[in-house]
């Protein structure tokens, strides 16, 4: 459905991820003039949460991925259990990769799965891959689990205390670890392994487990489109129902409230030619009712046609600028 005058939002990387780069004047200008709300919490998930509810309230990525990938999601729980590499240092060990990171073909999970799926199954915990890089454990109804930490919260981290939660003598805690060295064990020896890194990859020697739970209810997004190839984005714009498309590589012309998933965006100037400077141009032209920038780190910014008179209003030369400003006292802004 077309709208009179939609919105466009921009999910963007953190900051630091762009730095080093000067704005623009347009885009300098337009960004002083913006409405710059109080910072948000970072991460992945509290950034789409800016964007999508879910009720009741929680973050069971497995199911809502496992929906995307195989359709069978249900009304049971789920658990990932991504295929990960760590890799023991002086400290302990840290996590390198996991899951898309590790360039998993379909070759490598089916040569390596059957090795779990004993383990797995005897815990009742069966496991399996339709995509091969996102593996899965299909939980039982009432299926306690501790608080698995996502992958990009421990990338790079000792993963003494992050594997499966902190160390801790509730037996389920201990059942999981128990359960990860096991599945450690065989991956460790199996020959699938010495044969990815002899071809320069690196081996599957861990699993990670994460995002845990049952389908939400309901999830409702603030747009109607959703520009993204991400799973775990375009899964919840399927259960939102928002019409999932592919990314661009450049600003076209919107039909309704768009959400654009730039998150892989590296180059500030390339971001401001296809993106920034073509959305600010169609929203000076009245074609948009307003532009929200969503940074990863937090950060955002609410752009209006109506901004245009803040005259007094300094550009800001980079990014790291973009800290937030009071509301607006002018009249009409």
């Amino acid at each position: 459905m077309t709208e009179a005058r939609p919105t466009a939002t921009l999910l963007l990387p953190a900051r630091v991820r762009l730095s080093g780069q000067a704005l623009p004047d347009a885009v300098a200008h337009a960004l002083g003039r913006a409405d710059r709300p109080g910072a948000g919490e970072p991460g992945e998930r509290a950034q789409l949460l800016r964007h999508f509810s879910l009720l009741p309230r929680g973050w069971p990525v497995a199911a809502l991925t496992r929906g995307l990938d195989a359709n069978d999601a249900g009304s049971g729980p789920w658990l990932r259990a991504d295929p990960a590499w760590i890799r023991p240092d002086l400290n302990g060990a840290r996590l390198l990769a996991v899951g898309d990171s590790m360039a998993l073909a379909r070759e490598d999970a089916d040569a390596l799965l059957p090795a779990l799926r004993t383990l797995f199954g005897d815990a009742g915990f069966p496991i399996d891959a339709p995509v091969p890089s996102r593996w899965y454990l299909r939980l039982p109804q009432g299926a306690q689990l501790p608080p698995f930490p996502a992958p990009e919260d421990a990338l790079g981290t000792d993963l003494s205390d992050a594997l499966v939660g902190t160390p801790s003598a509730d037996a389920n805690v201990r059942r999981w670890r128990s359960l990860l060295s096991e599945a450690q064990v065989v991956l460790h020896t199996h020959p699938w392994n010495a044969r990815r890194m002899e071809r320069g990859l690196a081996p599957v020697n861990s699993l990670w487990f994460w995002g845990g739970g049952a389908l939400p209810d309901q999830v409702r997004a603030d747009v109607a489109q959703v520009h993204s190839d991400e799973a775990l984005l375009c899964a919840l714009a399927a259960r939102a129902r928002a019409d999932p498309l592919p990314p661009g590589d450049h600003y076209t012309e919107l039909p309704a409230s768009t959400l654009i998933d730039l998150r892989g965006a590296r180059d500030l100037a390339a971001l401001c030619a296809d993106w920034l400077q073509p959305a600010l141009a169609s929203l000076a032209a009245g074609r948009l009712a307003a532009l929200r920038l969503d940074f990863a780190d937090g950060a955002g910014c609410l752009l209006r046609r109506v901004q245009r008179w803040r005259f007094w209003r300094r550009p800001i030369a980079t990014l790291a600028q973009l800290a937030p400003s009071p509301a607006p006292a002018e009249p009409g802004a």
